[in-house]
């Protein structure tokens, strides 16, 4: 995130946090932004932000590279509350994706070529199934 005006230009997504994730993030915030020598590069401890990969391509770059300190999390207060939104509005997103997108419209080979809010309802199961869930 951009401290200055809290801009998301480096983000990554997989099912584990390894050095390869955190790298893909900070590629491309550089490719982005394209910082100037000196710019200061914030982060927690955490050690994917330690290794010498990340912090390597921090310094081939000109960046600063600043760490909270030990046991100070409000140092990294606007990633924090960042993290905290992303997370709220991916859980609201999953559910009307689940809901609207995949029950409702994606269709299925195996169902017909129908979603399956609509083969529930031409069996007529669709309001049992929903009674259970």
């Amino acid at each position: 995130i951009d401290a200055f005006s809290r801009r998301v230009i480096g983000w990554a997504l997989d099912r584990r946090v390894e050095d390869d994730l955190t790298l893909a993030a900070l590629r491309m915030a550089l490719e982005l932004r394209r910082p100037p020598a000196g710019c200061v590069h914030h982060s927690d401890r955490g050690s994917q932000y330690a290794s010498v990969d990340y912090t390597d391509l921090l310094k081939s770059h000109g960046c600063e590279i600043s760490m909270s300190h030990k046991s100070s999390p409000w140092e990294n207060a606007g990633c924090e509350s960042w993290m905290k939104t992303l997370k709220y509005e991916a859980r609201a997103s999953i559910a009307r994706f689940i809901d609207e997108v995949y029950n409702q419209k994606r269709l299925h080979s195996a169902l017909g070529y129908r979603p399956p809010v609509e083969f529930e309802q031409v069996l007529g199961v669709s309001s049992r199934m929903e009674a259970r869930a």
